[in-house]
């Protein structure tokens, strides 16, 4: 990379398949004004570019000085042409020239490394950050349709790519053309009867080199997506849910036994990259050796034949310089290459970077205590919604919704599965954008309002609950960044996990493990209720979140966000209706429309869809022949009540230790069998 004495300087593109390379190049997009929008980016860098280049042009030029100084070193110094022994005062002279243009030639090239490498990683890293923050503002349509494997891919591998692009391949082209045109200008100067000579042979050892290299960068195209699939096993195989589906089914040999024959297949790929073209690797050895060699026979000939001034410096120089022209022509066989593969990395960062958000604030956009209404209001008027991806014979998601949320009032949404009950909480905090009517916040259109606005006066609890591979308190901080130790267990303890917590042995120091696979179900829930209790919003949207918990948890969990809806506008969607019972109102959803609203007990006696999803589920949850079997160990039958033989229980005067006892109590609403209700198991 660097000036140096060595003349070769190298692109950013090597090892590479060319005709695999070339054919991603041609599916890169097309951006208008690639090449400008490409040298914007080096503008607060300007100045430490043109003094990069000053290095470059200095240093490429130095490394062809030596050679012209050999020349004098044999010729006036060691064997004076005019007779005589060795000039040793000269020669110290031009030793002692030599060896500083060697330490000029060093002291540059560090300075040009320097200079390359902070300049294009500060680029690279610009860039890296720019859209990175523009991902951050696309809407969530964006990631539900595109895989997080692609983004990464640009985030990671284009930029990366485009790194090498930035610190190698300009500095080389610039540096191989000076050193090519200095090497011409010094071999002419030498002696240009054997510049012809090398010149001549140029090309063919060029070609064959190419050829050698074609094969080697085919195999290590091979290679590289061998490392791929075997990188893609580990990462497959070791995850924690890999480890477990491999474990569940018994698996590992099946692994082991694919990762073992990937691997074989990388070391024959190894061994083939190690071994090819070394056939052509001796011919080209010969020709290289082959020059200097012709060049010493030709020279023999002009000596012999008295046809102009040949002396031994004249053929040190010379070849010197010759061997210092080869690497610098083929790395200027390579630059189309390496442009068209850079223009391609450029142009796929830029296409994100074009990328327009579909949810943007107004540029009049106000906050949510700006909004005429209170702060917990909630109203969506007439709303219509269809997901973009969705075809245009498809239903609408949600076809003209229509509902109000007072502040501090529960309610809750059902239905069958599809009906749009989630739509309804995307759309609240406005991570999607309504098709028609309005969805107000605060008395206001959230189109009108701030979108940071809005997500800071909400909090949302899913049933996928995530978790940072990091300590509980981190997870917690997530929130509330400046929380102090009391908040923390103040938010914990409301959400019945701050005696778990403390049993652990390094308490909110401990770490949750990746997603959280350290803790439980009910713990990782219990976190995230306290995560959402420390950023204390006004309005709580959740999203079936104690429906992958098992009925003791769920209760635990439940009084929990129970605590956590307190004062708060609460939007909930459950297909548990037990959890959602005691909402102010409930809205029972069917293909995208409100069919049915109220309270539990006006939702059944109406019996309609709300009855009907009641039914279902007491059908569902009915064992036969357990009701006294259940009593018999609630009341003392069994040697201890199950909530006080489970782990994670809550505290003993909190409404979840008396879980059992409370769906039990909820036995007598289990409603005796319709005639037409099958029971499971079928009498006898």
């Amino acid at each position: 990379m660097g000036g140096g004495m060595g003349g070769g300087h190298r692109g950013g593109f090597r090892g590479v398949d060319e005709d695999a390379q070339r054919k991603l190049n041609a599916e890169a997009p097309r951006i208008a004004g690639l090449g400008s929008r490409v040298v914007s980016l080096f503008s607060a860098y300007r100045w430490r570019i043109f003094f990069t280049g000053i290095l470059v042009i200095v240093g490429a030029a130095i490394a062809v000085v030596p050679p012209l100084i050999v020349q004098r070193i044999f010729d006036d110094a060691l064997f004076p042409v005019a007779g005589g022994g060795p000039h040793l005062e000269l020669l110290a002279w031009l030793v002692a020239a030599m060896v500083g243009l060697f330490l000029l030639s060093a002291v540059l090239g560090v300075a040009q490394t320097w200079l390359t490498s902070t300049v294009g990683n500060n680029v690279t890293g610009d860039l890296r950050v720019k859209l990175f923050e523009h991902l951050q503002a696309m809407e969530l349509g964006f990631f539900t349709r595109t895989k997080t494997g692609v983004i990464q891919s640009r985030l990671q591998n284009d930029v990366g790519g485009v790194s090498g692009v930035l610190t190698n391949t300009v500095t080389s082209i610039l540096g191989n053309v000076v050193t090519v045109i200095a090497s011409l200008v010094a071999m002419i100067l030498i002696d240009w009867r054997l510049t012809l000579i090398a010149v001549v042979m140029m090309p063919f050892l060029i070609f064959v080199q190419r050829r050698v290299g074609q094969v080697r960068a085919r195999i290590a195209g091979e290679t590289q997506e061998s490392l791929s699939e075997l990188t893609s096993i580990t990462q497959e195989t070791l995850s924690v849910s890999g480890m477990l589906l491999s474990k569940a089914f018994n698996r590992q040999r099946t692994e082991s036994e694919r990762y073992q024959a990937e691997n074989r297949n990388q070391v024959v790929l190894q061994v083939r990259r190690a071994m090819s073209g070394q056939g052509f690797f001796a011919v080209v050895q010969v020709l290289m050796a082959s020059v200097p060699a012709v060049i010493y026979l030709v020279s023999g000939y002009l000596i012999a034949g008295g046809t102009g001034a040949i002396t031994a410096g004249t053929v040190v120089a010379f070849t010197t310089v010759q061997a210092r022209l080869l690497m610098p022509l083929m790395g200027l066989m390579r630059v189309s290459l390496d442009v068209q593969t850079s223009s391609a990395l450029f142009a796929r960062i830029f296409e994100y970077l074009d990328l327009v958000p579909e949810i943007q604030d107004a540029p009049d956009a106000i906050t949510v205590d700006e909004a005429p209404g209170p702060r917990g209001r909630l109203e969506f008027a007439d709303v219509v919604f269809r997901y973009p991806d969705a075809s245009a014979e498809a239903r609408a998601t949600l076809d003209g919704v229509s509902f109000v949320a007072e502040p501090g009032q529960h309610v809750a949404f059902v239905g069958p599965s599809g009906a749009g009950k989630t739509t309804i909480l995307y759309l609240a905090p406005r991570l999607y954008e309504a098709k028609g009517g309005a969805v107000l916040f605060a008395g206001a259109d959230v189109r009108e309002l701030s979108q940071e606005s809005i997500i800071d006066h909400v909090g949302i609890v899913s049933q996928e609950t995530y978790l940072f591979h990091a300590t509980i308190r981190e997870n917690l901080r997530y929130a509330k960044p400046d929380a102090t130790e009391d908040e923390l267990i103040a938010a914990c303890t409301a959400a019945n996990i701050h005696h778990i917590i403390a049993g652990f042995e390094q308490g909110y120091d401990t770490v949750v493990g990746e997603r959280g696979y350290r803790l439980s179900g009910g713990e990782k829930q219990r976190i995230a209720i306290a995560r959402v209790l420390l950023k204390d919003p006004p309005v709580l949207l959740l999203d079936e979140a104690t429906s992958a918990l098992d009925t003791v948890s769920e209760r635990v969990v439940q009084e929990a966000l129970d605590e956590a809806a307190k004062g708060r506008t609460t939007l909930s969607i459950a297909h548990r209706l037990s959890t959602v019972m005691g909402a102010d109102v409930i809205h029972v959803l069917e293909a995208g429309r409100i069919v049915e609203s109220g309270t539990h007990t006006e939702l059944l006696a109406l019996g309609g869809l709300y009855a009907e999803l009641a039914a279902e589920q007491v059908a569902a949850s009915r064992v036969l022949d357990t009701e006294a079997a259940v009593e018999q160990a609630v009341t003392g039958g069994a040697p201890a009540p199950l909530a006080d033989r489970r782990a994670d229980r809550a505290p003993a005067d909190s409404a979840g230790a008396d879980a059992v006892a409370t769906i039990t109590a909820a036995v007598p609403l289990l409603a005796e069998p319709r005639p037409d209700e099958p029971i499971y198991p079928p009498e006898s």
